[in-house]
């Protein structure tokens, strides 16, 4: 009769495409039963938007249906999002495992359509996800949700973020549609009103907040980089040498101040013909490829040119919700879950760090001492 080491045996030949790990060594497994040849457990994925879990399922079953002893097989998946940035270090913010910020060099690249549409996707996948509208100057996360006339209660001190879409949504944008005034402020008030967003919001067991930063390498950015420890910045830019040669500078800016780059995805990468449905790369071909080699980060996707995201953004319906099959839903979907991948790779690192720190902490032998 077959035994639980056998079992073992057979899932630790399940890796991991992402962490290059096996699945009982990362802990996948849990609360495994064998009783008189029925087996029964749980595969606790490191988040659902992971682009390789559906072949993970399948390599477990067929691992598993190696096993001729075997009576009954019940597998249950769930996904536990890892944490990619240390809650230790941040007891202000120990409900938000994953932060991400969404840069760009400069404006009119579609960097908050994109933040929106990979916050959708992500929450789609059922992760628990937040959106912060981090442009203060310009908000138009408000607008691109359909949310003019929403607004943010404020209980025990905590700003109470607004719902849509199954998103928790916070943007200046909704005390600036209910006062109808432009935001004049110096840059240190700006921040001020980023670090208030940020630790002063109940953000309700976030799995990933991601963070619609203003374009360029200003107040805003900085602030977000030495204020509280996050995850990574996804950097958005578009096919023409101009908007890639500005991008080069925001990655310099966070390189610079030590905060991981998750990888780059390139915005209005090309467009598809309706009645020949080939590709026309209207503003040139492959500059955020170009970036990734550079820096050796990871190229992420390529959203392709639609006139739907725009109108749908004007209106306040977001592409991947109204037209979830169009060609652009699918790359918004497919980014999100090379991003989520990025997240789980990065937040296994820090494990791997931790735990070696751990084990080669000399230990103290000190006399104690009342």
């Amino acid at each position: 009769m077959v035994g639980i080491d056998q079992v073992l045996e057979k899932l630790s030949t399940v890796i991991d495409p992402d962490l290059k790990k096996d699945i009982v060594s990362m802990g996948m497994i849990k609360d495994l039963e064998l009783n008189d040849g029925n087996l029964k457990f749980t595969l606790e994925l490191t988040t659902p938007a992971c682009p390789f879990n559906v072949e993970i399922e399948d390599d477990v079953r067929k691992a598993i249906g190696e096993l001729k002893e075997l009576k009954n097989f019940d597998m249950k998946v769930t996904a536990k999002v890892m944490e990619g940035r240390s809650l230790e270090a941040d007891t202000s913010m120990a409900t938000v495992k994953n932060i991400i910020g969404v840069a760009s060099g400069k404006g009119g690249v579609g960097k908050s359509t994109v933040s929106l549409n990979l916050a959708l996707a992500l929450s789609q996948a059922g992760a628990k996800v937040g959106l912060l509208d981090a442009d203060i100057y310009g908000p138009s996360i408000p607008l691109m949700l359909g949310m003019k006339s929403a607004y943010m209660d404020v209980e025990n001190n905590k700003l109470q973020p607004a719902k849509s879409h199954g998103l928790q949504v916070v943007s200046f944008g909704f005390f600036a549609e209910q006062s109808h005034q432009a935001a004049i402020y110096r840059g240190p008030i700006i921040s001020g009103i980023l670090k208030q967003f940020l630790v002063d919001t109940n953000w309700s067991d976030l799995d990933y907040l991601i963070v619609d930063l203003p374009p360029g390498t200003g107040d805003i950015p900085l602030t977000l980089a030495q204020t509280i420890p996050i995850t990574g910045i996804l950097v958005v830019t578009t096919p023409q040498d101009v908007a890639s040669n500005v991008a080069v500078k925001a990655i310099g800016m966070f390189e610079k101040l030590n905060v991981p780059i998750l990888g780059v995805v390139e915005n209005m990468s090309y467009f598809i013909c309706p009645t020949c449905n080939e590709k026309h790369y209207i503003f040139g071909e492959g500059g955020a490829r170009k970036i990734s080699e550079q820096f050796k980060i990871p190229f992420l996707g390529e959203i392709p040119l639609n006139s739907g995201i725009m109108a749908g953004s004007d209106l306040g319906k977001p592409i991947i919700i109204t037209n979830p099959d169009s060609p652009s839903a699918i790359a918004f979907r497919s980014s999100a879950k090379n991003i989520a991948a990025q997240c789980s790779i990065l937040a296994a690192k820090m494990q791997e760090e931790m735990k070696s720190e751990s084990e080669n902490k000399p230990a103290d032998d000190s006399p104690q001492t009342n």
